[in-house]
This record gives structure tokens, C-alpha cells and sequence, in this order.
């Protein structure tokens, strides 16, 4: 494990060091047309949320697309456990979130997060104040406990929560999280790697429903995603997986068993914050 967490270190140095640095695709006329915002896993800015927004740009997202660094650097271990100040930085950016929201009414805004940062994508919706909204999460590999209640995030999320998840993630959702904890302070596998257990009582149905499940497939490894723990972010997968759930204004089951296929027919052509605008 440890020479797990060492790559981890190098990935976020190479990150600095390499150029990383920078917001390419934030600009007014990507701000005008909507926000994504890609929370950083606990190694913090790296070559891996990077090619999360090369690959989102490559797929035609027009939004704007943010890399959010919520991490003290250089301390992956510490970022994977301090819960409370997490969650002090997720209500931080939910606070942007509303004053974006406030600057650029009825655009669409959609929470990315790989890692520890599905769990910060998730408790950013959760900050948000009452009646307030995104419009969607998609949580790549998130380093949760299956457990985690998603009833709240849910609510503050207009289309839902979509959950990649990978069996073969053994080293860090599987070995690294039964040892070290996920972010919500629980030591198993993680929902990243196992899915997350929805209550199935018919109360809960409403919610559960909004909760969408894409379990890794093996022609998944054509787009540069073998099911490991980094593969999720491989340009060409978040590309072609991930793009058409930020452009698509709507989910539901239909949509989402596409887009899981990799139906080229279950993808937008049309810009959707033109939707959007008609409101």
C-alpha cells in the first residue's frame, strides 16, 4: 500500500511541475454556458483530474470546466480522513456554487469528482442552501462507504447521481480503503468499487430511483478504462462515458443504460444549455 500512496505523491508533483497548473476551459463564454466542476481525488491537482477536463472537452462539453483542488498538499492521507475540514471546504464551494448561480441564472451546473473527491461532490450538494440545486453528480471510482445515505445529495441534484464503479479496484477501494478508511470514516470497500447499497423500502423509492449505477464493462478498456483505480479518468473514457451525462439537460434509465453501453445514439448533438435557456 504504501508504494501505492508514493504514486500517488508523484502523480500530484508531476501535476505542478508538468504544467498542470492553470484553467484552460474556464472562460466567459464557457462561464455563460454553464459549469463543471472536477473535484480532485486526495492526491490533489494532477495529470489525473486533468485528463478528466481534457476529456470532457474533448467530448463537446461547452461549460465551463473547473478543476476544484480541495487537498493540503502533500499529505494524501491526512486529505483521505480529515472529515471535518472536508466538509468545511464542501460548504465553501457550495457558497460559490450560489453565487454562480446568481451571476448566470438557469445555466446548468454539473459535480465531477473522482476518488475522495466523489465524497466532495457529494457533500457540496449537500451544503447547499434550501432550495438550491445542481443539476447532476458523477462520481468516478468516489472513495464512499457503500452505506453512505445519499437521500440528501440526491434531493439538491435536479437529474441525480451517477456511480462508476469497478470491481477490479482491489489496491485502493478495495485493500486501501478497508485499511485506511473511506472518506466518511468507514473501513471497507468502497462504493467506487462495490456500488452503493440502496434501501429498497418503498419510501426510499422516489430518491433511489435518481441513482444511477454503471458497473465497469470490459469494453470500457477500448476508451483506455481497464477497471482500475485511474483508468477512470483515461481522456478517452471521460470522453466518451462521462461528456454526454454533463450535455444531456435530463437523465433517466434508458439514457444512462446507453450512454453505459457506449451507444454512440445515446449521445447529444445538440448544445444543451440552449435547453437551458428556454426556461
Amino acid at each position: 500500500m504504501a508504494r501505492q500512496w508514493i504514486i500517488l505523491a508523484g502523480l500530484a508533483l508531476a501535476g505542478v511541475l508538468g504544467g498542470c497548473a492553470g484553467k484552460p476551459y474556464v472562460t466567459g463564454e464557457r462561464l455563460d454556458r454553464g459549469l463543471v466542476l472536477v473535484f480532485t481525488g486526495i492526491e490533489g491537482r494532477s495529470p489525473l483530474n486533468t485528463a478528466i477536463c481534457d476529456g470532457l472537452a474533448a467530448g463537446d462539453v461547452p461549460y465551463a470546466i473547473e478543476p476544484v483542488d480541495w487537498t493540503v498538499p502533500g499529505v494524501a492521507l491526512y486529505n483521505l480522513r480529515a472529515e471535518q475540514r472536508n466538509r468545511r471546504q464542501a460548504r465553501k464551494m457550495a457558497r460559490r456554487i450560489e453565487d454562480y448561480r446568481r451571476r448566470y441564472p438557469a445555466r446548468p451546473v454539473v459535480l465531477v469528482g473522482h476518488s475522495g473527491g466523489g465524497a466532495m461532490a457529494v457533500w457540496t450538494a449537500e451544503a447547499l442552501e434550501e432550495g438550491a440545486k445542481v443539476d447532476g453528480l458523477i462520481l468516478l471510482a468516489a472513495a464512499l462507504s457503500p452505506d453512505y445515505p445519499l437521500a440528501e445529495a440526491v434531493s439538491r441534484s435536479r437529474r441525480g447521481i451517477v456511480n462508476f464503479h469497478s470491481d477490479s479496484d482491489v489496491l485502493f477501494l478495495g485493500a486501501g480503503t478497508i485499511l485506511a478508511g473511506t472518506m466518511d470514516g468507514q473501513h471497507t470497500s468502497s462504493a467506487g468499487r462495490v456500488g452503493f447499497n440502496l434501501p429498497s423500502d418503498g419510501d426510499a423509492s422516489a430518491w433511489t430511483a435518481r441513482v444511477y449505477q454503471i458497473p465497469h464493462r470490459p469494453e470500457m478498456s477500448a476508451a483506455g478504462h481497464w477497471g482500475g483505480h485511474t483508468s477512470v479518468v483515461a481522456a478517452d473514457f471521460v470522453s466518451r462515458y462521462v461528456a454526454p451525462l454533463v450535455r444531456a439537460p435530463q437523465w433517466d434509465a434508458a439514457f444512462i443504460d446507453g450512454v453505459a453501453g457506449g451507444d454512440a445514439a445515446a449521445t447529444l448533438s445538440t448544445d444543451a444549455s440552449a435547453v437551458y435557456r428556454r426556461y
